[in-house]
């Protein structure tokens, strides 16, 4: 069945809307209200409750549905994909989902920002090949808000390190990687501009990695503030470091439960069944 989501209100960090070309998307500001009118279709041929062996599930926290998928590293492999540029389905999981083994599939999710030519803004490595360097500029909007990040990995061992640190630290690279930003969780602190629970309300979506080295992906249900997606890693999943990826535009894959969101993306994380 289609089930159509209707998000209306004040959104804000990581607003992406189609740009004149040759400019950059202009993400919006922590904490500046933008009204927003926005349906996003999602197909969802399955019900809520968790399904046996899925990756994905449904949790809640004060009171905001989520769905909460996991990466396990015994169980799954991480790339990184962009959505097709051109095509009836261009910046969609939908197209780079076409001709896919759907059952080799455990999820998708956006991966990150990007710009109005669907390319990332920052860092992006795809199959141990460097297709963007790593963006340490200044600029406004979300990815800016220092500090940001970098998700990374390879043959299982998956990390989060914010920009600065995975410049000083990590030498060799990685066999996929995206930056984001901001940070919403640092050494087990929240972003220093993220309030606990700010006005702003928007569909959003992370990822944090645990100490067991599982990589933990949520994307809310309903709009929710950028503080309580960030401590719902911090509180409840007890990451140390998570990554912003994406608001209005956050999209998944779930085979399991039938659904396919249409947000416009570009980077994109797949995880796959072993």
């Amino acid at each position: 069945m289609r089930v159509a989501f209707v998000i209306l209100g004040a959104l804000a960090l990581g607003a992406c809307e189609p740009q004149p070309e040759g400019e950059p998307v202009v993400r919006t500001e922590l904490g500046e209200p933008i009204p927003v009118d926005m349906v996003e279709e999602i197909v969802q041929s399955a019900p809520a409750e968790a399904i046996a062996g899925a990756a994905c599930s449904p949790a809640t926290f004060e009171d905001v549905p989520l769905i909460h998928c996991i990466a396990d590293p015994e169980l799954h492999r991480i790339s990184a994909a962009l959505a097709p540029v051109s095509g009836d389905n261009a910046g969609t999981i939908e197209g780079w989902a076409a001709g896919k083994n759907e059952g080799a599939i455990a999820f998708v999710m956006n991966g990150g920002a990007y710009g109005d030519d669907l390319k990332p803004l920052g860092y992006f490595v795809q199959d141990s090949d460097r297709l963007v360097e790593l963006n340490r500029a200044d600029g406004s909007g979300n990815f800016f808000l220092k500090p940001n990040g970098v998700f990374f990995g390879s043959e299982g061992n998956w990390r989060i390190l914010d920009t600065e640190t995975f410049l000083r630290t990590v030498g060799d690279r990685p066999q996929f990687g995206t930056q984001s930003g901001p940070m919403l969780v640092l050494n087990g602190e929240l972003h220093p501009e993220i309030q606990d629970d700010g006005p702003s309300r928007s569909i959003r979506n992370g990822v944090g990695v645990s100490a067991d080295g599982k990589a933990h992906f949520v994307i809310s249900q309903e709009p929710l503030s950028y503080g309580k997606l960030a401590r719902y890693f911090r509180d409840e999943l007890k990451v140390e470091n998570a990554l912003f990826l994406d608001a209005r535009t956050s999209s998944l894959w779930d085979p399991a439960r039938g659904r396919m969101d249409r947000g416009r993306v570009g980077p994109l994380i797949v995880v796959e069944k072993k």
